[in-house]
């Protein structure tokens, strides 16, 4: 544990150990629904999408095979192999040398190495989600306007809120909208009442609403 310790909070790897405890308490944050999956925008090509710089960037991250996913998931997988191959640099071979203030820019070119490394193993993984992703994507809005779905975030408001739609199949997670006076809460079954098209979200109501009562 202790030789473990130590080599997670070396340089380089302790700039991956940071970033990587950031994403797992932002998956966490996710998994209790008080943030949305897909807070940094929908794919990684979109959230760049209106930027001077979103042809060369979003131009890299096709080239690697990385789009089409949300850029969360990106980030997470890249950030994860760069910890794992800076980790093993760290252990077998940097701590054996008295490098001295050359450890710095030796670091650096370890860290660009590694996410060089992480970028063709992310983009396999990232391969077989980018169809789940795309179906999500591809569901319109008259598709699902009027059915039931459930709340799965701690509450919704006019600007966050996400609820989970049965399809018969693994099910499909999608950003809802509502006054927050209205106080809905996660376990609350909401009608999808509009699609809005700026925020790619609907708006919602109760049961009871649509009934008319």
């Amino acid at each position: 544990m202790e030789i473990f310790l130590q080599t997670v909070l070396s340089f380089p790897t302790v700039v991956f150990s940071f970033v990587l405890c950031l994403a797992i308490i932002y998956w966490a944050i996710v998994a209790f629904g008080l943030v949305e999956v897909d807070v940094l925008d929908l794919e990684a090509d979109a959230l760049l999408e209106g930027s001077g710089n979103a042809e060369g960037l979003a131009g890299l991250l096709i080239k690697f095979k990385l789009d089409g996913v949300p850029v969360t998931v990106v980030l997470t997988l890249l950030v994860f192999f760069g910890w794992f191959f800076t980790y093993f640099v760290q252990l077998w071979v940097l701590s054996h040398f008295a490098l001295g203030l050359w450890l710095y820019p030796l670091g650096l070119v370890v860290l660009i190495g590694a996410l060089l490394l992480a970028a063709p193993i992310s983009a396999v993984i990232c391969k077989p989600l980018r169809p789940l992703f795309h179906k999500l994507e591809a569901t319109s809005s008259r598709s699902v306007l009027g059915q039931t779905a459930v709340v799965r975030s701690g509450r919704v408001t006019l600007t966050f809120g996400e609820a989970l739609l049965d399809d018969g199949g693994a099910g499909l997670i999608l950003r809802v909208r509502a006054d927050e006076a209205r106080g809905f809460k996660r376990g609350d079954r909401v009608v999808l009442l509009e699609y809005l098209e700026a925020q790619h979200a609907y708006r919602v109501i109760t049961e009871d609403e649509l009934r008319g009562i």
